[in-house]
């Protein structure tokens, strides 16, 4: 059979990620062109590409269908994912542009490298095949390595980089080999080739191992423990904004990795994978409460409430279903908005020269700006899961999906330490109501965007919580 070549219209459902590297390689080439007062311009262009390219998405438009030979796949769940990176990314510039400004930190490259980020991450989501997996895992960790590191006069940014990097190196080792191995014991790098013959393989235990190897890999993109080493140092070392931007996006993207590599490439092995899974779930759970506990500063208490959130997503994955992966889904999303919530009150809070990230610094903020102690009240009420707000429901989402799985111990785990991580969160509430100021007075930025894209983020935490199902059956329809 001869094989001919695509059309344009075999390609209409690549067009948001085509408009998407399009438009950044444009944008490199017009910053060479730009001063330093004129690089607003990439900045504000950007921010409308990457708006546009979601639109684009979640319009439909280019369509449905798979493309390339079958290793990229556009279907409902990727269309929802790729709807939320483009959109969480596109705030994160928002928050990311008066930040990096003030500090001269903010270099054309920036914009740039974000959205190759985010394109990185479109093509892992849609990925229908081993090679396209890897492609968009390489494209989203080499980005984020230089924008950890974007700061280089900084000790403590070029040392989480350099820790990323290496960590980082390890784990897409890891997930490689465990790849190669399926791909030995099935003579297949499609996935869903994979998955017909995964139960027919001549050497079992060859897959079996490669499959773990990917779950390690998995974990590892995640943050979730034990292989989370890396959080708490890059969530740190980076510039606040670009902590955002990795600790919210690129969760979405994980989630898609795991969907694609272990339901859709080794759906049939779910006895042997759900339940790594769940003893995932229950370490993250553990030591992620447990050692934000005793954190002062607040990135790094973030850093480890992401890996006992990613503790709950995993309850939604070891759970397995269509409930299962919807009420997983949900939760990526919701953690998505609430991490870049979190961050941005961060940013929303420092100046030069005053980084605003301990949670002493939050002390007393009511008595000074009553307005933004609320907003970040909503943020750290929705992180801890009280209700009505959008962390409660998809807390309660993954919990019910772990019931009706069997696994009521995981959820009866779950439930201990949510109580146990509503502590650390009701400190930062503590020391802005009750405590009195100490040190250097915390004052709110007077970038008035900032402020209105911080008091959106963090109100609509409290609207998407009274008006959650229909983002819930959003997801549920990107599974059914």
């Amino acid at each position: 059979m001869t094989q001919t070549m695509p059309t344009l219209a075999d390609l209409l459902p690549l067009l948001p990620e085509l408009v998407l590297a399009g438009a950044a390689f444009a944008l490199l080439l017009l910053d060479l062109f730009l001063n330093d007062r004129q690089r607003v311009l990439t900045h504000v262009l950007a921010v409308a590409t990457l708006a546009l390219v979601g639109v684009l998405v979640a319009t439909g438009w280019g369509g449905q269908g798979t493309v390339l030979s079958g290793m990229f796949v556009r279907d409902n769940m990727a269309d929802v994912l790729k709807t939320g990176i483009c959109l969480v990314s596109a705030v994160a510039l928002v928050y990311g542009w008066p930040f990096l400004r003030e500090r001269g930190l903010y270099k054309g490259e920036v914009s740039v490298l974000v959205m190759f980020a985010v394109l990185g991450m479109m093509l892992l989501v849609s990925a229908g095949s081993l090679v396209m997996v890897y492609l968009g895992l390489e494209m989203l960790a080499l980005c984020s390595y230089a924008l950890v590191a974007i700061d280089r006069d900084s000790p403590r940014a070029s040392e989480a980089a350099m820790k990323y990097f290496v960590l980082g190196a390890l784990a897409s080792g890891m997930l490689l080999y465990g790849m190669s191995l399926v791909y030995g014991a099935t003579g297949s790098i499609d996935l869903a080739t994979i998955a017909a013959n995964a139960t027919t393989v001549a050497q079992p235990a060859m897959l079996l191992t490669g499959v773990a190897f990917m779950v390690a890999g998995i974990a590892f993109k995640f943050g979730a423990a034990p292989f989370h080493m890396w959080l708490p140092d890059v969530y740190q070392g980076a510039p606040t904004p670009i902590t955002l931007f990795i600790g919210s996006a690129p969760k979405l993207a994980a989630f898609a990795m795991a969907i694609r590599l272990l339901e859709v490439g080794a759906g049939p092995l779910g006895d042997q994978w759900r339940p790594l899974l769940a003893g995932l779930a229950a370490l993250s759970l553990a030591i992620g409460n447990l050692a934000a506990l005793v954190q002062t500063n607040l990135k790094r208490m973030l850093a480890y409430s992401t890996v006992s959130h990613v503790g709950f997503l995993f309850l939604g994955l070891a759970a397995g279903g269509q409930s299962g992966y919807a009420a997983a889904m949900f939760y990526a999303l919701s953690y998505a908005i609430m991490s870049a919530a979190a961050f941005g009150a961060i940013v929303v809070l420092s100046r030069r020269g005053f980084e605003a990230e301990r949670i002493e610094d939050f002390k007393g903020l009511n008595a000074r700006d009553p307005w933004t102690a609320g907003l970040v009240l909503c943020v750290m009420a929705s992180l801890a899961g009280v209700p009505p707000f959008l962390g409660f429901w998809s807390k309660l989402a993954v919990l019910r999906a772990a019931v009706e799985a069997g696994q009521l111990w995981l959820a009866i785990v779950a439930i201990v330490f949510a109580v146990v991580g509503a502590f650390y969160y009701l400190r930062v509430i503590k020391a802005m109501y009750f405590d009195e100021p100490s040190g250097e007075p915390v004052t709110p930025r007077e970038d008035h965007v900032v402020r209105v894209v911080f008091g959106v983020n963090a109100l609509g935490l409290l609207a998407l919580g009274l008006l959650w199902s229909p983002l819930m059956a959003w997801c549920q329809r990107a599974f059914a």
